[in-house]
């Protein structure tokens, strides 16, 4: 009985991740490294610049960080100067994060990087083929993803 076989070049969850890793890898060695920041701590302040002002429990759910993780990620970005923090007015337990005006001027030069990345990742696809992956994507995340609680 021969062993079952898997062509990775074929198998969706490998090519997934190595698009990932090579974008993370790339613009995180060309655009972040400058600013001391990693891949995750760029999702943190996009999506507070996206959300505003979010609780840390928040906050983990919106970027899919675990809670310890994005605790020390937090404090790092506090001690760049990228964000701050606060008690919740409703709940002393709770910790509201913000980006600062140093963070959003980051946010301003790293954006379009971004974008330049993105578009040369999708060169050679077309809008209606980048729309309907981005689609799919976020599909299969939501038939993945661990409920919340």
């Amino acid at each position: 009985m021969r062993p079952p076989t898997l062509n990775l070049d074929e198998y969706l969850p490998y090519l997934v991740n190595r698009v990932g890793v090579a974008l993370a890898l790339r613009f995180g060695k060309d655009a972040l490294a400058r600013y001391g920041l990693s891949i995750e701590m760029w999702r943190v302040l996009v999506v507070l610049s996206n959300n505003g002002g979010q609780r840390q429990v928040d906050l983990g759910g919106l970027t899919s960080i675990d809670a310890s993780t994005l605790s020390r990620m937090v404090t790092r970005l506090s001690r760049l100067g990228l964000v701050g923090r606060r008690r919740s007015a409703t709940d002393n337990r709770e910790v509201e994060v913000a980006l600062t005006a140093k963070g959003r001027a980051a946010l301003r030069r790293l954006v379009p990087t971004a974008r330049r990345f993105e578009a040369v990742a999708a060169a050679g696809i077309s809008r209606a083929e980048l729309a309907d992956l981005k689609r799919a994507l976020r599909l299969m995340y939501r038939n993945l993803a661990l409920p919340q609680g």
